[in-house]
């Protein structure tokens, strides 16, 4: 493959936006070297840079678009609003409609309301402010093993990439452990009557202990903290209620996106009225300001939002990401055997989201291993940083991953062997977004 048109593209965007891309998880230090820069279009899982190599590629748009690009349903919706205008001085109609059609898919509590966002971030934070408000306190207690919740200060200033945010801000999060409910019971002791809200996910690559879901609500109801359910990654995707309904765990507040929109800006928070109508206008309490964002109910979103909806209700979307993801995982796992490299890659999560590990031959996480096997399986036509799945993947395309994960194994295997990527690796390995120096 040639990549010399990103190349090109990859000098101009450097020298204008920081980074050279809007997404960390999109920059360069992502990616092998030998890798497409700038992707042109895409449709269904196959996406084409400006190169004119074709990918099929896993994550979608960092698993926001679970049906696939330009999936037709959606771009028809959101087409078909936008000759109306997209914006408003008031707010529209469809605002109602798409918070009821939300509310009967994923509303979890008697007279659940929502509001709109853009991106998850908006709306964890807007939790935050909510937990905060209604319960008076000022900490917010997060699941660690969970790698990321907000761009906003109250969180990245509990990462390894604190720059910029206040001692003061950084000392209001406390962390605690998943699967170890000791751990947030020991964060509520150490700050008794402080913890406004527990963040976390239902559950990302590890599935919750036996009983660790219900001690966690339990805690907070027992310490009078409201218990945040992140649902931006597993909602639209393990099931058509989230996770929450999985595991039979209720959130005081949840958190939605990703594949709410396949791709168009949007996101909710859902949760209990007497939280949410703290940012309306019924009540008596001091007033919070909540989310109101300029662009958070664009139509051609909300329009989209709704056919996304419509597209899960009536087509067995949840059902395909499993039978797909496990047919991925599968011959994956097949391929690692037939290498011997099984104690040094594999793949992890529910079928649904896979991710895979990568490890060196002393059996530690490896990045630069990591970027061996992105390098093998761009030069077979795969773009995956995760295995993460989409409905528009097809039986034809998921055996070509795997022949192509085979090859990758192959050359994966010779490093082992080795003991080293030298020689294998084409420029320098990938590196953590969250690291404090580029060094």
């Amino acid at each position: 493959m040639r990549f010399e048109a990103s190349r090109a593209l990859r000098e101009r965007a450097h020298a204008m936006i920081p980074g050279g891309a809007h997404t960390y998880a999109k920059g360069d230090d992502q990616y092998p070297e030998d890798a497409p820069g700038f992707i042109a279009r895409g449709a269904g899982c196959h996406v084409w840079d400006v190169d004119g190599n074709e990918f099929i590629e896993y994550g979608m748009g960092l698993r926001a678009v679970t049906l696939g690009h330009g999936y037709a349903p959606v771009v028809a919706a959101a087409a078909a609003a936008l000759p109306h205008g997209s914006n408003f001085t008031r707010p529209a109609a469809i605002e109602v409609e798409a918070a009821s059609q939300l509310l009967a898919m994923v509303g979890r509590h008697d007279g659940a309301m929502v509001k709109f966002a853009k991106h998850g971030s908006d709306a964890t934070t807007a939790a935050v402010k909510l937990a905060r408000a209604h319960t008076g306190r000022d900490l917010v207690a997060i699941c660690t093993d969970h790698p990321f919740f907000s761009t906003d200060d109250w969180f990245i200033g509990a990462t390894g990439m604190p720059g910029g945010v206040p001692s003061a801000v950084r000392a209001l999060t406390v962390g605690f452990r998943y699967n170890d409910a000791s751990s947030l019971a020991a964060a509520f002791e150490a700050h008794p009557g402080e913890i406004a809200c527990v963040m976390m996910e239902a559950e990302t690559t590890t599935a919750p202990a036996p009983g660790f879901l219900a001690e966690v609500r339990r805690l907070c109801d027992a310490h009078g903290a409201l218990l945040v359910i992140d649902e931006t990654l597993t909602g639209f995707r393990w099931h058509n209620r989230g996770a929450q309904d999985v595991h039979d765990v209720t959130g005081d507040l949840a958190v939605y996106g990703k594949a709410m929109g396949n791709g168009f800006a949007i996101s909710a928070l859902v949760g209990r009225p007497d939280v949410m109508e703290l940012g309306g206008l019924r009540h008596d309490r001091e007033r919070v300001f909540l989310l109101s964002t300029t662009h958070g109910a664009e139509t051609h979103a909300l329009a989209a939002a709704l056919a996304v909806m419509t597209a899960y209700q009536h087509e067995p979307v949840i059902e395909t990401l499993y039978r797909q993801g496990a047919r991925l995982a599968a011959g994956v796992t097949s391929a690692a055997q037939r290498h011997g490299v099984s104690d040094h890659f594999g793949v992890l999560g529910r079928d649904c989201n896979l991710i895979y590990v990568t490890k060196d031959p002393s059996g530690e996480r490896s990045q630069p291993y990591r970027t061996l096997f992105l390098q093998e399986l761009i030069a077979g036509g795969i773009i995956a940083p995760s295995f993460s799945i989409s409905y528009s993947h097809t039986d034809a395309d998921v055996d070509r991953t795997i022949e192509a994960v085979d090859a990758a194994l192959a050359v994966y295997a010779k490093a082992l062997d080795a003991g080293s990527v030298d020689g294998l690796l084409r420029g320098r390995p990938v590196a953590p977004v969250f690291r404090r120096f580029n060094r």
